[in-house]
């Protein structure tokens, strides 16, 4: 969050970050790795210059921005993972963690903050040799999507998730995993701030053709993001954010509700995986 709101205050002053790291003193890889998410801004003296530089002179507005650097670096376990996320990664998980609603689509895969343990391990152990991945690579990405999780239980972040059925019937790892798999989303949705809805393959609607996330922030305006394997996008005008929230709010509308995806799950386990 650090590092998208410094963006926003060089961008208002009309700067350039090539501008902004002369004048400082700064690389300017920096002042781009800053305001991507990728790196922290460790040392208060280099933030008080950006203020300055950025005419931040409001000691509210100044305090509120040292005491998101403060919390950037008190939260400094993810780094640990920036060598097994693909690039853009490490600043979504920042933003993820920070949003006070997220509201995901999922067609390919279950999303992330939905998976099991074992299917996690499943899915990541398949693309292993054929991405060349190492067994410390798999094993920390899954750590990391676990921990990713823990967002869930604390109840202070809305989640509202959608599946596509097709989703939930590719088979990923064994019958096992799927199982437990279902296990978990229907006990994720039984959570007071979790919502999970499964659009059926026999349902006649509208399904958006690729993977989303709209995370909505408190004193922020919303960001989309979308991922493949290597690299993950992001959007924060409000035209792109409009476009993807209409998409999801069109399919909240079609799917049955939260409540049916209990049933859903069962009747499918039912007839595949048993």
């Amino acid at each position: 969050m650090l590092g998208k709101e410094l963006q926003t205050l060089r961008q208002r002053t009309g700067e350039t970050a090539e501008a902004v790291s002369v004048a400082l003193g700064f690389s300017r890889s920096k002042i781009s790795r800053v305001e991507a998410g990728d790196i922290p801004l460790p040392k208060l003296a280099d933030l008080e210059k950006m203020l300055d530089r950025y005419g931040v002179n409001d000691p509210d507005d100044r305090a509120e921005l040292l005491k998101m650097q403060r919390d950037s670096l008190s939260k400094e376990p993810f780094i640990s993972y920036r060598s097994v996320l693909p690039s853009g990664v490490m600043m979504y998980v920042g933003l993820e963690r920070d949003a006070v609603k997220i509201r995901g689509y999922e067609n390919n895969v279950v999303h992330g903050l939905l998976q099991d343990e074992s299917y996690a391990q499943a899915l990541a152990g398949s693309a292993k040799i054929v991405e060349e991945r190492t067994t410390e690579f798999v094993e920390r990405g899954v750590r990391l999507r676990m921990e990713r999780k823990e967002l869930l239980s604390s109840g202070g972040t809305e989640v509202h998730i959608i599946l596509t059925e097709s989703t939930l019937r590719t088979v990923v790892g064994s019958a096992d995993v799927m199982r437990a798999q279902y296990a978990e989303i229907i006990r994720l949705n039984e959570l007071d701030n979790v919502e999970v809805q499964i659009i059926p393959e026999d349902l006649p609607t509208y399904r958006a053709a690729f993977n989303f996330t709209v995370l909505s922030f408190t004193d922020l305006d919303p960001v989309v993001q979308s991922d493949s394997a290597k690299a993950t996008t992001m959007w924060s005008k409000e035209s792109d954010v409009g476009q993807y929230q209409r998409q999801f709010d069109a399919m909240v509308k079609a799917a049955p509700g939260p409540s049916q995806t209990p049933h859903i799950l069962h009747a499918l386990e039912k007839k595949l995986w048993t």
